[in-house]
């Protein structure tokens, strides 16, 4: 049997060695982080992020998200780079190089090759490295220790690398005033992007909805609404203003028979409807809309513009979710 207590305790003092290290490298921020964010800001091209084994993974998710936060970027690993990588950069690109040591051997043989370029260079490495000498700006790390028993694998400086690097891809996007629609427009196909999104993007366009007017019956109503192809779970009902009056659906049909059989075709849809229905309007954000379909654990939403009227709605459905 493994000690649980022995492997949590252990869990923990990595956990607080890594915080410990990053909260270090807050309070030594100095202006060598403003010179580094000024060099991104000024950069027309790409941000080209390279490092060696760990290092590398840390500079690949620093990339994405460069990327994600509106700096175009990309990760080039030293070792290709040599072998013909770097004709991938141009005259306009500013690169980033990780490496804790500063002395990683692929990393400087592509050194000579940036200066020739003109190629601006930002590293994150220890002070007095090789790879600090060359570079235009350096972010020193300032980590001692790495966690774990054998003080060998790397986990303190590549945290505090990923945070660094992290701290610096949310400085410049704040200093281009990168908003959550933009952020949107990159992550079109993830659970953020959708949340980030307009209601419109999402919603069945309202040719796509069954509409029936107020006060007819439960029979006429069926039969003004039915559309054909594949349906929405809800009718709307609306006034002579095609302002939403309420909503019925299939649902709320099912148990109203089940409680009064066939007579139930003959009621007014003004008895049965539920009247002023959850919805939202259109701009708002998708993440209002799942808020809304999750706490109330309903499963059609309308969209209404700004006079009331409905212009769509949302099925819970097609957004796969809950």
């Amino acid at each position: 049997m493994h000690d649980a207590d022995q492997i949590l305790s252990a869990a923990r003092n990595v956990l607080r060695q890594e915080s410990a290290a990053i909260a270090a490298q807050a309070d030594a921020l100095d202006s060598s982080f403003c010179d580094a964010v000024s060099l991104l800001l000024n950069c027309s091209g790409n941000v080209i992020i390279s490092g060696m084994g760990k290092a590398g993974l840390i500079g690949q998710k620093l990339a994405a998200t460069f990327a994600s936060t509106g700096t175009p970027a990309y990760f080039l690993h030293p070792a290709e780079a040599i072998h013909g990588d770097l004709g991938r950069i141009r005259k306009h690109d500013t690169v980033l190089i990780l490496s804790n040591s500063g002395e990683t051997d692929e990393v400087l043989k592509i050194i000579p090759s940036l200066k020739e370029f003109g190629t601006p260079i930002i590293s994150i490495t220890k002070a007095g490295s090789t790879l600090a000498r060359c570079s235009d700006t350096v972010l020193e790390i300032t980590v001692q220790n790495e966690a774990g028993p054998l003080n060998l694998a790397p986990s303190n400086s590549t945290s505090v690398m990923l945070a660094l690097g992290d701290a610096l891809a949310f400085a410049v996007s704040g200093n281009r005033s990168f908003k959550e629609e933009d952020f949107a427009r990159f992550h079109p196909g993830g659970t953020l992007g959708m949340k980030l999104s307009p209601v419109e993007d999402y919603m069945r366009p309202l040719s796509e909805c069954r509409i029936a007017k107020a006060g007819r019956t439960v029979q006429q109503t069926l039969k003004e609404s039915n559309i054909p192809g594949r349906r929405t779970g809800a009718i709307f009902l609306v006034r002579d203003d095609n302002t939403l009056a309420g909503i019925f659906t299939d649902s709320d049909f099912t148990k109203l028979i089940a409680r009064r059989g066939e007579s139930a075709l003959s009621l007014s849809m003004d008895e049965v409807m539920v009247r002023s229905p959850k919805s939202v309007r259109v701009g708002e954000k998708m993440a209002r809309a799942i808020d809304l379909l999750e706490a109330t654990k309903i499963s059609q939403l309308p969209v209404l513009d700004e006079k009331g009227r409905p212009v769509g709605i949302l099925d819970k459905t097609d957004l796969r979710i809950g």
